[in-house]
């Protein structure tokens, strides 16, 4: 049996939940939990020292993580292609970039959610919020013909990524200056399994 710990919340979760549907892999379980990097979940440590969702626990082996190294995984579980030969280092490159944006965006939840109002340190938080401005741009810019190919797991990283903005920072409107982007996003965001796994708080 094949068990994902996760968490409606989290993006890095919802890639792997989004390929376990394109995928068709009904097998494998999910069990929510509640973990945070200063109250870690003791399921979640036993089986992932560094204490991070999503892990995916095996009968067969040891635990793995983190959300890439799992998507790499189930790909290849499911001989499904979603890392393709024909520009593997443009996939995992845009694959890096969508999950860039996401720790940048969940380390300013953080922020203001684990630390004391009087901690809160601003110019951190402008520091990944520019780390986003920077990655959307250049997604902009540079990689939209990737994005307008075949769906691959770059393409599920970023739709994620930028359901997240919405989800914790829709205020900021990541969507403005963006016109290609916001269009890619308007239509990949009405696949079955990105309409399944929208975020919950």
């Amino acid at each position: 049996m094949i068990t994902l710990l996760s968490s409606p919340a989290s993006p890095f979760v919802r890639t792997v939940r989004v390929l376990l549907l394109e995928t068709g892999q009904d097998d494998v379980a999910l069990t929510d939990v509640t973990t945070t990097p200063v109250a870690t979940d003791a399921t979640v440590a036993a089986a992932n020292p560094v204490g991070k969702i999503p892990t995916l626990m095996r009968d067969d082996g040891p635990a793995i993580y983190d959300s890439r190294v799992i998507a790499r995984f189930l790909n290849a579980r499911a001989s499904a292609g979603f890392y393709p030969d024909a520009h593997i280092w443009e996939t995992l490159t845009l694959e890096a970039t969508a999950h860039g944006i996401m720790e940048a965006a969940v380390s300013m939840v953080y922020e203001k959610r684990l630390r004391p109002e009087e901690w809160h340190y601003q110019p951190w938080i402008d520091a990944q919020w520019d780390k986003v401005t920077r990655s959307l741009d250049a997604v902009e810019a540079r990689w939209m013909s990737h994005l307008a190919g075949p769906l691959d797991m770059a393409h599920i990283a970023m739709g994620c990524a930028l359901g997240y903005l919405d989800f914790r920072h829709g205020d900021r409107d990541w969507r403005k200056g963006r016109d290609a982007l916001t269009t890619w996003e308007a239509g990949f965001a009405t696949r079955d399994a990105m309409r399944a796994t929208i975020p919950q708080a």
